[in-house]
């Protein structure tokens, strides 16, 4: 199982402009809905004034989380040309929204089809395009007389520790590369008394 993905390092920005219209694109790395949902209150905040807000998302693998929003612009002429410069990127846990300044001619379908798409790519063209990993958290509660060998399994699996306590009964969290999860998860299952639980990021 190929658990890397293409992701943006940084926020970066573009820009195009026809006929008076300007199209501000701004794209950022995003890891969740919420984190979605912030991002675009905050720019329609910051650009109160523009005439719309269009943007497209992706997040997780595959293609089962994404969506696009034209804003009020004519059905699938900014969304779509948007998610298209993702998807030919090969890019996900990233978000592009593309801020329009109207300036006062109409461009058409296919001339704001270019706009919206012209305007992501040279987004992407500014940012740093980088390779990561799907991880996810395992929650570990064990007796302390099983610390040597849930230490030992944890480090053979190359996991970082997030959170340990202490005591009669240990809780460690961790995170791991999703590909590695079940390895982690074996090892666990041949030491007395220990409970995993495991949480995809």
């Amino acid at each position: 199982m190929d658990d890397t993905f293409r992701t943006i390092q940084h926020p970066s920005e573009g820009l195009f402009k026809d006929k008076g219209s300007r199209f501000i694109a701004r794209a950022f790395p995003v890891e969740s809905v919420e984190q979605v949902k912030e991002i675009l209150a905050n720019l329609r905040k910051e650009y109160y004034d523009a005439r719309h807000h269009c943007y497209a998302y992706r997040i997780g693998p595959g293609e089962a989380s994404y969506r696009v929003n034209d804003d009020g612009e004519p059905a699938n002429s900014a969304g779509k040309p948007i998610l298209g410069q993702i998807q030919s990127n090969n890019l996900t846990n990233i978000l592009i929204v593309v801020v329009r300044y109207f300036g006062g001619i109409l461009l058409g379908v296919g001339g704001l089809i270019n706009a919206y798409r012209s305007a992501a790519k040279n987004s992407l063209e500014n940012s740093e395009i980088v390779v990561k990993t799907f991880n996810c958290r395992i929650s570990i509660r064990f007796p302390y007389l099983a610390m040597n060998d849930v230490m030992r399994s944890i480090r053979d699996a190359k996991a970082e520790i997030i959170r340990q306590e202490f005591g009669n009964d240990c809780e460690i969290l961790i995170e791991i590369r999703t590909g590695g999860s079940e390895f982690m998860l074996n090892q666990l299952k041949h030491i007395d008394f220990v409970v995993p639980q495991i949480d995809k990021l």
